[in-house]
């Protein structure tokens, strides 16, 4: 049988019992953690597995639906697809009821299935062929969970697949550090870099002097940065924050780390986090001249791919 046709059997109608090879359903903060060792071994049936005696056991979780989430990721990422796409339904499924009785707002677990759910079933799509259907998808997921925290995620997932080759979406300037953010309008003519970052990224920490670099050595030719960052309602080890304080860490922050944002455009306001679908941090965008999106890289690049980048359009 085909590893798409068992997907839903094993884990939303499993008869299966929970003994198994441990004896024991996996606890609830193993099971994820567990469940991806597994997709990293290339083990999906002992995912599976895992997944089935943790579902007789303690029933239909979020932590369960995290983890099915996570079998989906991990199949797609092996070109797996039909079983990519069954278990993201799956997920989805268990998803959805599970909002009858729960709040996405207040489950990150919930959040992460769901959000992940949706991801992998547009980029299955994608990988046929279908982007446009793809973007739909997306498209019709957005409107359902506007309002909620995976918006953004989905956000991202659609600029990832239509954004390139469209007009960059306009920045909100009227909160900045530092010196007053030009409208990108007013850069065309320029090749800006977008990036965005975070005060708690240590991803951003690590892709800053890159961009430095290239900033410096491209600033002749035309090459300008906008870094968008935002609050996040807390500071240090999340100890919540008011905003003047978090403004005042996310300040020490760049002056320690960013030290070519010092005299820099950076704009704070949250909504360009949503505009662009900023999930993931560092998240890097190229437009042109022109005022057209040539790169759109959620997560970090090499100096080696982001030089490429920015020399193919300079």
């Amino acid at each position: 049988m085909k590893r798409a046709a068992i997907a839903l059997a094993l884990i939303v109608g499993s008869g299966l019992s929970s003994e198994g090879p441990s004896g024991q359903a996996p606890r609830p903060a193993d099971l994820v953690a567990d469940v991806r060792a597994s997709i990293a071994r290339d083990d999906f049936a002992g995912g599976e597995a895992l997944v089935a005696r943790y579902r007789a056991a303690r029933g239909d979780t979020p932590e369960l639906m995290a983890a099915v989430s996570w079998l989906g990721r991990g199949a797609l990422a092996a070109g797996r697809l039909d079983a990519a796409s069954q278990y993201a339904r799956d997920a989805q499924d268990l998803a959805v009821a599970a909002l009858q009785t729960r709040s996405l707002d207040a489950d990150p677990f919930l959040q992460t299935a769901l959000g992940a759910a949706i991801e992998v079933q547009a980029i299955v799509r994608a990988r046929r062929g279908a982007r446009s259907e793809a973007v739909y998808f997306l498209e019709r997921e957005l409107e359902r969970y506007r309002d909620s925290p995976i918006h953004t995620r989905i956000q991202k997932n659609i600029n990832q697949l239509s954004l390139v080759g469209q007009p960059a979406p306009p920045l909100e300037v009227a909160e900045v550090l530092g010196r007053p953010v030009p409208a990108l309008a007013e850069l065309k003519g320029r090749v800006v870099l977008l990036f965005f970052w975070a005060h708690w990224c240590p991803d951003c920490k690590a892709e800053s002097p890159i961009v430095a670099r290239l900033l410096e050595k491209y600033r002749g030719q035309g090459l300008t940065v906008v870094a968008p960052t935002q609050r996040y309602g807390y500071i240090v080890a999340g100890q919540p924050a008011g905003r003047d304080a978090e403004l005042a860490h996310i300040i020490e922050i760049r002056d320690r780390y960013y030290g070519f944002l010092r005299d820099g455009f950076v704009p704070v306001p949250e909504a360009n986090r949503s505009r662009y679908g900023v999930s993931t941090t560092p998240t890097l965008a190229l437009v042109d001249r022109g005022g057209i999106v040539r790169l759109y890289h959620p997560g970090q690049m090499t100096e080696e791919e982001l030089e490429a980048a920015i020399r193919r359009i300079l």
